[in-house]
């Protein structure tokens, strides 16, 4: 029942890992710059994302330019792109397959074949936050040396927007529903394989004793 448990609380943890890596691969503020004029009217947010670049003015006006061209985009950008599209589709994959491989559900045929079900779920699950860590994780580190160089002008420095601190939560949640899968799936393994041996024992057992038996009538005879 534990184990039950387990892994519904491993399946909510990654369903909300999958909302969360979906949402911050489509939000804008990956990265964001304040530019404050000489009053707080001509206050500027600018917000660069995978997809597309907003603007947000102090007045209200919001505007936003997708970025179409891929092969104009920086390396980090393209990759970071991929790997965060790997991530949701491990994510999906792993939902999908966990379904059929948990203890609750009737998918899947016998408790081996669902135990094997669950582990493949828990490894994609696993892979998609390895994923996802990759992405928010360079992404990080190029937004800090840009910041840290001396070379570029304040106005050209950006700091960590929302997206970012999200991107990882989402990796942490996929990292802990694919671990907790994975050890509910290896500790039921172990546990056949110690109840294996007790059942070979028992014909032996039987054995022994139909020998001791005739043994006994030919004593008497």
């Amino acid at each position: 029942m534990a184990s039950v448990e387990l892994q519904i609380s491993a399946f909510v943890v990654a369903l909300m890992g999958v909302c969360a890596a979906i949402v911050a691969t489509l939000l804008p503020n990956w990265k964001v710059n304040s530019e404050t004029g000489a009053n707080i009217i001509t206050a500027v947010t600018e917000m660069q994302g995978l997809w597309m670049d907003c603007t947000w003015y102090s007045t209200g006006m919001f505007s936003c330019t997708v970025k179409y061209s891929i092969l104009s985009l920086p390396i980090y950008i393209q990759t970071v792109r991929t790997t965060m599209v790997l991530s949701c589709i491990f994510s999906a994959f792993g939902i999908c397959i966990s379904i059929a491989g948990m203890k609750c559900t009737k998918l899947g045929g016998d408790p081996q074949t669902k135990s094997n079900i669950a582990f493949a779920g828990g490894t994609c699950f696993l892979l998609a936050g390895i994923f996802g860590m990759i992405s928010v994780s360079w992404y990080m580190k190029e937004i800090i040396s840009s910041f840290l160089d001396p070379s570029i002008p304040d106005s050209g420095k950006h700091e960590p927007g929302g997206a970012v601190y999200l991107g990882f939560i989402s990796a942490g949640l996929h990292i802990l529903a694919g671990a907790i899968f994975c050890a509910s799936c290896s500790k039921r393994q172990q546990e056949r394989t110690q109840s294996r041996p007790k059942k070979r024992l028992e014909p032996e057992a039987e054995h022994s004793e139909n020998n001791n038996a005739s043994y006994n009538l030919q004593d008497y005879v």
